[in-house]
């Protein structure tokens, strides 16, 4: 038995969720806690997170810890990963939720927010999967689930930096999958669509993109809860909404039409 299959009932097992204190990362967390999990909620604003820590600690009715965290500070992602291995005990599942966006014209985005979201969106993931990586190799048990996005399979005007640093994201979890499964670690990768949270907050400065795409806006306590299902399986990836994937496809057997209708009339930001 692999590891990582170990890990299907998350009873008294050890989540870590980075970005958890808002969306998708919060009901991630929601989620393991309702599988009786011990759930490590971290990200910057620890006002948020202790809110998140409590509501987590009802549902599952065992200990649930917030940490502050800034995913772009190296120095202090080793140190909450010792913190926790240490304090709390052995990380079972990693979740690498944190990350922003911003959906703006290449020619126009300011370079100093393009360094800021490779640092947070691939670098930080990248520091927080090898410290705690390491850790799991040791016990050869493990499942680390990658947030990236379906912009990182399907590229849209102003979507360019945003989908690169998701790209890469892909690009790392499809090479670390096959590196950990020999150490009964799995890597899953959830690609999803537009998901109805604060991130458009900051990533759309337009305040309409959501309403121009309501039918493709996933539910974040319903894709939580479908990646959570996930964990204990050998899943490669999560993709959603499930048209977008098909679209995905399409646009690989006809790429001069999908340009255009990416440019015209895909294009709703």
């Amino acid at each position: 038995m692999h590891g990582y299959q170990e890990l299907k009932s998350l009873r008294n097992r050890i989540v870590v969720v980075t970005g958890a204190s808002s969306g998708l990362g919060e009901q991630i967390a929601y989620q393991a806690a309702l599988k009786k999990a011990i759930v490590v909620v971290c990200a910057r604003r620890k006002d948020k997170l202790d809110k998140v820590s409590e509501v987590c600690r009802k549902l599952s009715g065992r200990l649930s810890l917030a940490y502050e965290l800034d995913v772009s500070d190296p120095a202090q992602i080793e140190q909450v990963v010792n913190q926790v291995e240490n304090s709390v005990g052995p990380i079972d599942v990693l979740v690498n939720n944190a990350g922003f966006g911003l959906m703006e014209q290449a020619l126009d985005f300011p370079m100093d927010v393009a360094e800021k979201m490779f640092r947070v969106n691939v670098l930080g993931l990248m520091y927080m999967t090898k410290y705690t990586a390491l850790k799991m190799a040791a016990r050869k048990r493990g499942a680390i689930i990658n947030t990236a996005s379906i912009a990182a399979k399907i590229q849209t005007p102003k979507t360019a930096v945003y989908a690169a640093s998701k790209a890469a994201v892909l690009a790392y979890s499809n090479a670390l999958r096959l590196e950990l499964k020999p150490l009964g670690i799995s890597v899953l990768t959830v690609n999803p669509g537009p998901i109805q949270t604060h991130f458009f907050d900051y990533a759309d400065r337009t305040g309409h993109y959501l309403d121009n795409i309501s039918h493709f806006v996933l539910d974040p306590e319903v894709l939580a809860a479908q990646i959570v299902a996930t964990i204990g399986s050998s899943k490669r990836e999560l993709n959603r909404p499930r048209s977008m994937a098909a679209a995905h496809h399409a646009l690989q057997v006809f790429p001069r039409l999908g340009d255009f209708l990416l440019t015209n009339l895909f294009n709703k930001k």
